[in-house]
Parts: C-alpha cells; structure tokens; sequence
C-alpha cells in the first residue's frame, strides 16, 4: 500500500490553533488529494538535510557511524559526543527519529543532541531502524530493541553511565520506543533510567475523538495516520491481531516501565491516545508526567520552534531529563 486518497472532512470541532499557527495553516491549504511513501521521504529528507548539515558541521560535538548487528541484517547507529568529553562516563540518550514509520532517517531531529550534549554532558545514540512498509509488523521496533541491546552491553565501552541510560522517541519514534520499552521489560535488556514520548504515535485504530477533529489539514492528521499505520500492519490495521509491540496503545499493562514523560498538543491526531496511554501508565503503578500545550498541531515544535508554547515544551522536556539524570541511585 503506497498511496491513499484523502480521507472525509473532519467531523466535529476542533480547538483553535495558536495564534502563531493560524497564519501557517492559512498559508498551507488544504491536504494533498494522495499519500505516497516516496513522496513523503522526499519532503522529509528536504526538511531535515539542513539541520543534518548544520549537526555534522558542529565543532562541539563528534558523530560517528558504527555497524551493529540487527535481527535480520546489519543496523547503523549514530552516536553524538560531546567534543569536550570528560574521563568520567557520560549520562546517555538512545534516540528513535519519527517519520510516521515510513520516512526520515536516524538524523532526524538528531539535531537535539547538540542540546543535549551542551546541557547535560549527554552522549547520544540514534538508530537506522528499518522503514514500512519494506519493513512490518515487529520489525522496526525489534531493530530499535536489538540496538539498545547492543548499547547495553557496549555501555562501558561507549563510556554510559549504566544508571543513566534514557530512551527518548518523537512521533513514530515515540511509539517505537514505548514498544522497545515493553520488550525490554518482557524479554530483558539495559536498565532505562527514564522514557521521553514526544507527540508519540502509539495507536493503529484512530478511534479517538482527536482523530476525528484532524482527520484533515496540511498538518499531520488522521488519513494520513491511517495510511502510515497501513504501511505497518497491512490489512490487520484497526483489527484484533495487533500486538503492543506494534502499537503500543494495545497494551493491557504497562506496568514496571520506566518513569515516563509523555507530551502532545491540543490541535492534533495522537492528543486522546497520549493522554489515554498516560492514564494506563498511572493504572499500572508507572510514575508519568503529561503535558499537553494548548494550540499546537503534531509538529509543533518544529513548525513554530519560537511561540511561547513551543518554547516552554521544549524547557519542561530538559529539565525532566535533568532530574531523570539526577536522581539516579
């Protein structure tokens, strides 16, 4: 499945967009009248090339690539140090990119790690995980697990502090990493000191009224939503044969997972589902923290990095990261 048509007009009212959006949405239109993957991947290599360029060319931090075995083939990992890298070991952050499952590359937001190296001394580890729909079902996520297993048993080597390993996903990537949290939980892997799920993507159904209110626009939205999470699962999408390790909202339990940071905006698709997975993370004993800011789409913080909003997400998102790292044992 590499194309879908436009899906029907949004059914209930929506929340307003922040006043710094509303400009942007008039001046987008409407939604494209198709979706194709090689399409998306090429408006999302277009966005992100110049943010990579600027990380690679960055003299306060190193990026190197290394080859890492997978679970069906090679995987490359990029890892981002800080150039003035001390002998102690560092705190470290294993990032998922988003892409809606089907685009982007490991640099994908990757840009964040300069951030983070700067504020936190952080070394950060970002994974080429295979794409939907050449990859589906489990296998993305089994990618992202496999690469934390690796890093967990390569911590002493890559010069991580074992008691602050932090997975932090955005988007697809965000729901890639509840997933791998789930099989580190199950099946084993490195201790997580803390999980950052920004505007995650976690469920197939689009059943939530969030999902209805945007199921149109020239922002992120539920057709194209739907048409990502086909690409993933086939015609099982929306169906009783989903497991949580391929939309995590599927999941009973979530107990015994890491202390987790969720966020999201209130004019977007995954608003309900985030809030929902918060509250199943409460049910299940986790301690969670949720924000959701007002008038933002899916993306906001790349849409508008300077509203206020946009601003305060990304400062309450560091500093939950600092006491992650800070209350370790």
């Amino acid at each position: 499945m590499r194309k879908v048509l436009a899906g029907p007009a949004d059914r209930l009212p929506r929340p307003p967009y922040d006043v710094e959006i509303e400009p942007i949405f008039k001046a987008l239109g409407g939604m494209p009248e198709r979706y194709e993957v090689e399409k998306l991947r090429k408006d999302a290599s277009a966005r992100t090339q110049p943010l990579t360029n600027a990380l690679l060319a960055d003299k306060s931090v190193s990026v190197e690539d290394v080859f890492i075995p997978g679970p069906r083939h090679d995987l490359t990992v990029s890892i981002v140090r800080p150039v003035a890298i001390t002998g102690d070991d560092h705190p470290c952050i294993f990032y998922v990119h988003g892409g809606a499952l089907v685009a982007a590359d490991r640099f994908a937001g990757l840009d964040t790690s300069v951030v983070w190296a700067r504020e936190f001394n952080a070394i950060t580890i970002s994974v080429e995980y295979g794409r939907a729909p050449e990859n589906w079902g489990t296998q993305p996520a089994e990618d992202c697990y496999a690469a934390l297993l690796w890093a967990g048993k390569n911590l002493a080597n890559l010069r991580i502090d074992p008691e602050r390993l932090l997975l932090y996903g955005t988007s697809a990537g965000g729901g890639l990493a509840a997933a791998a949290a789930l099989m580190i939980r199950d099946k084993g892997g490195p201790e997580l000191c803390g999980l950052v799920l920004e505007c995650a993507m976690l469920d197939d159904r689009n059943e939530k009224i969030s999902s209805q209110q945007f199921s149109t626009g020239p922002f992120y939205n539920s057709t194209l939503n739907r048409f990502a999470w086909r690409c993933l699962l086939g015609e099982r999408v929306g169906g009783s044969c989903v497991s949580e390790y391929e939309a995590p909202a599927r999941a009973e339990d979530l107990s015994n997972l890491p202390p987790t940071f969720l966020d999201c905006a209130t004019a977007e698709p995954f608003r309900d589902e985030i809030v929902a997975f918060a509250s199943k993370l409460w049910e299940g004993g986790v301690q969670a923290e949720l924000h959701v800011w007002p008038g933002g789409p899916h993306g906001y913080d790349r849409i508008v990095p300077t509203a206020p909003f946009a601003m305060l997400a990304r400062q309450t998102r560091l500093a939950w990261i600092r006491r992650a790292f800070s209350q370790t044992s």
